[in-house]
């Protein structure tokens, strides 16, 4: 069996530093708009801008300051402009935090092969992968535009994996669980205390919820895979 994880907001922390930054962004357009409707307008921008952007920091970045433009009718100034370039940077310098419990729960699966499959700004995923200290646990590391069923098959062709070989981990249902599924591989929903607003999902899904990683030795014992 081949585990695959997600990396952010499942190995280390990564949402929570993005809406500190949100508030910080909304702060400071203060004078153009209250925080719901700065939000509501970055979502929109978002939205629109993946499609072209992808996900990351950076992508996130240019959304910030469309953002500022189109709420401030263009009167945003040069100095917010640069206070905004900063937020990117500032989330691009952070330093990756592993969430409690990782390094041992991966040296208890020690005898399983582990493969990170993240999306994301390609540099920036690979360099916080190194910057981990979890490179050495992992077989394969992926790093992807989109994680949808055929991006799933793909991978899982390209390393010669059976979807009903292989079970994902991670915190977003629409990116991590229902892809997966779809295709006839296992799925382990593991919920991080935040959610981006673009991977939340309402519906009703199979899989198992764990509390935290620390109990999915425990469900893989379970399904007999040791």
């Amino acid at each position: 069996m081949i585990i695959g994880f997600d990396a952010d907001d499942t190995l280390w922390h990564n949402e929570d530093g993005f809406q500190a930054s949100h508030r910080e962004f909304e702060t400071l357009l203060s004078d153009y708009g209250d925080p719901t409707a700065i939000e509501e307008r970055l979502f929109e921008i978002e939205s629109r801008n993946m499609p072209k952007y992808g996900y990351g920091v950076k992508a996130y970045t240019l959304s910030l300051i469309e953002c500022a433009i189109e709420i401030s009718d263009g009167h945003v100034s040069t100095a917010q402009i640069a206070s905004i370039l900063d937020l990117g940077h500032a989330l691009l310098d952070r330093p990756v935090e592993l969430i409690d419990g990782v390094t041992d729960v991966l040296d208890e699966l020690g005898d399983h092969t582990k493969m990170i499959i993240t999306k994301g700004d390609l540099y920036h995923q690979l360099s916080r992968i190194e910057s981990s200290g979890l490179r050495t646990f992992f077989w394969q590391t992926e790093v992807v535009a989109h994680k949808d069923p055929a991006t799933y098959r793909r991978l899982l062709d390209l390393h010669g994996v059976d979807p009903s070989n292989f079970v994902m981990v991670g915190n977003s249902l629409p990116s991590d669980v229902l892809p997966v599924m779809e295709i006839g591989g296992k799925a382990v929903h593991v919920p991080y205390h935040v959610t981006w607003a673009h991977e939340h999902h309402d519906g009703d899904h199979e899989a198992p919820t764990i509390e935290h990683l620390g109990e999915l030795p425990a469900l893989l014992a379970d399904w007999g895979l040791r």
